[in-house]
């Protein structure tokens, strides 16, 4: 038995044909407008999560950025902050190996007295050092000085948390300084030191060997100090230079998924254009109109 086909059933399937062919024509000239893959989470549901993932990775990598710049602002302070120190250091050296001179007169004594006395004033300033209002050899501390009260002054923040900032899903560094293991506390302290070689010198007396060691002792604290922040500058160099390049690859990754090619969209633009001029002709050809057409 043979189906009948009438014209009416031609009309609705070349018009369903044609409505396809527009619709992807549309499509196509939208994708070459924008450039875009995914107009809509509908266009292709897999390539939109990947998507998502991807912005999501590249946004805490910017994160991660920004936390290495500012790591490396507290780093720079610090390590500004120890070489003024170290510098100041150098001069009490010097200061206390002139103090040693068995023919120095009283007054000579005196006058090295005060010296020190201005470079432990000096030194009790850098260790007092602030980062954007924070003090950066006192952790997580609020208070307005790390070291204050009398000379020799007390570290006021012992056992409180370090200043950390992370730059990996799964590292973080720290970023401020312990003033308390760099420049010690109250008679502990490189001030106290300083202080007594001052006291011994007013009091007629050389300082000793026991205080020119000390002195240097502290000394090499400072140094090892600046030498523990500078390795973690070092660290945060390298976590710059590793989250530069993994967010220029997350880029490339978000591009390859969300973004077309031009030359490809244009060649598919093109081979649809045809296939939608030769629907048209094709329905043109085969529906011709009939006497009824016009009667209507």
């Amino acid at each position: 038995m043979l189906n009948r086909v009438t014209n009416l059933t031609m009309s609705a399937n070349a018009q369903r044909t044609l409505q396809t062919q527009q619709s992807r024509l549309a499509e196509l000239q939208e994708k070459a407008t924008t450039l875009n893959k995914i107009s809509r989470p509908s266009d292709d549901p897999a390539a939109t999560a990947k998507a998502l993932e991807t912005r999501s990775l590249l946004a805490a990598n910017a994160q991660y950025g920004r936390n290495i710049d500012d790591g490396n602002t507290w780093l720079t302070a610090a390590d500004s902050a120890l070489e003024r120190a170290t510098n100041v250091m150098h001069k009490i050296k010097d200061l206390t190996v002139l103090a040693g001179n068995g023919t120095l007169p009283q007054s000579g004594k005196n006058a090295i007295a005060n010296e020190l006395d201005a470079l432990n004033t000096e030194l009790v300033s850098i260790a007092n050092t602030k980062h954007l209002g924070r003090n950066i050899f006192a952790g997580n501390s609020d208070k307005p000085e790390a070291f204050s009260d009398s000379m020799p002054p007390v570290f006021n923040d012992a056992g409180l948390s370090p200043v950390e900032r992370r730059f990996s899903a799964t590292q973080t560094v720290r970023v401020d300084a312990d003033g308390q293991k760099i420049f010690g506390s109250g008679p502990d302290s490189v001030f106290n030191s300083i202080k007594s070689v001052a006291d011994s010198l007013r009091g007629g007396t050389a300082p000793t060997s026991s205080q020119l060691s000390d002195v240097e002792t502290r000394f090499i604290s400072i140094v090892d100090g600046r030498a523990e922040v500078g390795t973690r500058q070092a660290q945060l160099e390298r976590a710059g230079k590793v989250n530069t390049e993994l967010e220029a690859a997350l880029d490339a990754q978000r591009t390859g998924i969300e973004k077309a090619d031009l030359g490809s969209v244009i060649m598919d633009l093109k081979l649809q254009e045809t296939n939608y001029q030769v629907a048209l002709a094709a329905t043109a050809r085969v529906l011709q109109p009939t006497l009824m057409d016009f009667l209507r």
